[in-house]
């Protein structure tokens, strides 16, 4: 794609990566038939394609509309087009420009800017997000939760080689599903792993930097590095993730933090450091009998299978542990949860989370399991075969 930037554009970094990407695409289209957002509306405008049109008119005229902002903000973050381009087009890097861009714009109706910051506000925060939960359950308002008697993550971190291993326990996680990471901590037992979770690290920076703060992000992600440092340098062999979406953003503080003199080097350690659960069992070989075969139908999270790039991980250890895993219809496809996107675009994602559950339960799975929170939560909430966390499935294994 040809590019008229101007010279002040260009003078700095980030103007150089927004002319790098779009230069890379060569207008094939392949990215729209994996789009899931343009499946549903059939309109270019709501594919990368037509985005990335939308993204280039606006960086190279220096103006913005609502038309822009309203097919950007469709966007789910996805990140499937990436995995289909051919050229290497980094979309969510770009969208990602765009979408800070436009904040700054002042285009949102107060509607918008109210929940954007009500979001902000609430879920990175378990002392804030956890009563309104509890309220919520208690009107019928959210899924039921089961739970899983397993201990809590312990304060030392070392078995027997003498390695370490710490663990996020997350925002909205911590709060609406505990018994996740305290099964994560029973099964790193039976490895002969303790785990370590800093309570000063609650969220991973992604709530406020997907919603129009990003600086406020910058911040989170400096005290997460900060509070893990010390155990960074005392040789922690990993940084383990029990939500694929928290694991992608910690993937990406080095990016994120790629040209910031002070931070740039430790956040390319952490980033190296961090390991999706499934990638830390599955190097060690894990394996859990179970009693009863059950059948599980595994959705990966965007965030695991277009992000990270994690593909059949999940689905090897819960064969090895006993379950018959089957495949469906679209597995590629986005659920509709995508971060806060179920809450900002709520009729999109409940159409997208249709479509799934319809190809899944063609399948007749006894239950659904998938790897991040936000995935949960979302497909609990339309559907009537449980959904678990992959990780519950195997720790509460007898």
């Amino acid at each position: 794609m040809q590019t008229n930037f101007s010279k002040e554009f260009l003078a700095d970094r980030q103007g150089q990566r927004v002319n790098e990407i779009l230069r890379k695409c060569v207008h094939c289209g392949f990215c729209n038939a994996t789009c899931p957002t343009h499946q549903v509306t059939g309109d270019e405008l709501d594919g990368p394609r037509g985005r990335i049109y939308l993204l280039k008119q606006m960086f190279e005229e220096n103006e913005v509309s609502r038309t822009t902002l309203h097919h950007l903000d469709g966007c789910l973050g996805c990140l499937n087009c990436e995995t289909t381009c051919p050229s290497g087009v980094e979309f969510g890097e770009l969208a990602e420009a765009g979408k800070h861009a436009l904040d700054d714009k002042g285009l949102r109706s107060w509607h918008s800017r109210i929940k954007r910051w009500g979001i902000r506000q609430i879920f990175p925060y378990p002392r804030r997000f956890a009563p309104l939960y509890r309220l919520g359950k208690w009107l019928n308002l959210t899924p039921e939760q089961n739970t899983l008697a397993v201990k809590r993550p312990g304060n030392a971190a070392v078995n027997s080689n003498g390695e370490s291993v710490l663990l996020l326990h997350g925002c909205v996680q911590s709060v609406t599903s505990p018994h996740i990471n305290q099964g994560l901590a029973q099964l790193l037992d039976t490895l002969g792993y303790e785990t370590h979770a800093d309570d000063r690290v609650k969220c991973c920076g992604a709530i406020h930097h997907h919603n129009g703060a990003p600086e406020h992000a910058l911040k989170i992600i400096k005290q997460n590095i900060d509070a893990w440092w010390p155990a960074v340098e005392r040789g922690c062999s990993a940084i383990v993730m029990t939500a694929s979406g928290c694991g992608s953003m910690v993937k990406d503080y080095q990016r994120i933090l790629g040209d910031d003199p002070e931070y740039a080097d430790k956040a390319r350690r952490v980033s190296k450091l961090t390991e999706d659960a499934s990638e830390f069992l599955a190097a060690r070989s894990f394996k859990k009998n179970t009693s009863d075969i059950e059948t599980v139908a595994f959705h990966p999270p965007c965030t695991l299978q277009h992000d990270q790039q994690i593909t059949g991980v999940v689905e090897g250890i819960l064969r090895n542990s006993g379950y018959r895993v089957v495949d469906f219809k679209e597995k590629h496809l986005c659920c509709g949860s995508a971060g806060t996107y179920s809450l900002l675009q709520p009729q999109m994602a409940a159409s997208l989370r249709k479509n799934k559950l319809a190809a899944i339960e063609q399948q007749q799975p006894d239950i659904i399991a998938t790897a991040n929170i936000g995935c949960l939560l979302h497909l609990q909430q339309g559907s009537t075969t449980p959904v678990r966390h992959w990780l519950e499935l195997i720790s509460n294994s007898p």
